[in-house]
């Protein structure tokens, strides 16, 4: 956490730079590389897309960082150029001739070693959907929260969208309105139908 810390505090000066070097974009893909696979991911349901596109983000980032003042927080920002670049990409020929797509594939090494860290902390994930812990969940363990992502990944995108920017990139309500052009009020009905759905189905499941 120290170094993370560290990190942001450098990072500082870039609101105000017109060009980046290496080592800052290293900095950069340090801190949030892991949070915009996941969101693009969760967005594109294939991890191969994920790798290319995060990629195209951080490249997106190094060429256009003078564009980058401030308003937001870097990691705002990083989020909104992904979303951008997911949205292009659907628009592309790829898309319109149904090569985009085809369900989730295996997972990267960074998705997998991100999912090993969600799921030694099971319970803060259960807890922030707002559901209590119990005797049985802390038994199921690893599963259940295996079972809530699959669940939050057949959710509706602009319930699964809003609900990934929340617990997975712990987005604050109006970050994620600023980040989707949503109304904050819209953003917290959406999140909380999309968490009400998961807890559906997972008692469901019991």
């Amino acid at each position: 956490m120290e170094l993370e810390w560290k990190l942001k505090l450098e990072l500082d000066e870039l609101k105000d730079a017109e060009t980046m070097d290496e080592d800052q974009l290293r900095q950069v893909m340090s801190l949030y590389g892991n949070d915009i696979w996941n969101y693009i991911y969760y967005l594109t349901k294939n991890a191969g897309q994920a790798d290319d596109l995060t990629q195209e983000v951080f490249v997106k980032c190094f060429y256009r960082i003078g564009t980058y003042k401030g308003t937001s927080n870097l990691k705002a920002w990083l989020f909104t150029i992904a979303r951008n670049t997911v949205f292009s990409y659907r628009k592309s020929r790829f898309f319109r001739t149904g090569l985009w797509g085809g369900g989730v594939q295996s997972l990267s090494p960074v998705y997998a070693e991100r999912q090993g860290a969600d799921h030694g902390q099971h319970g803060t994930l259960v807890e922030q959907l707002g559901t209590s812990r119990s005797a049985e969940m802390e038994y199921l363990g690893n599963q259940q929260t295996r079972d809530i992502w699959d669940i939050i990944m057949k959710l509706p995108e602009k319930l699964r969208e809003v609900l990934v920017l929340d617990l997975k990139a712990e987005l604050s309500v109006n970050e994620i309105a600023g980040l989707t052009g949503l109304p904050p009020g819209t953003v917290k009905s959406r999140l909380h139908r999309a968490r009400h759905k998961v807890q559906d189905k997972l008692r469901g499941m019991k």
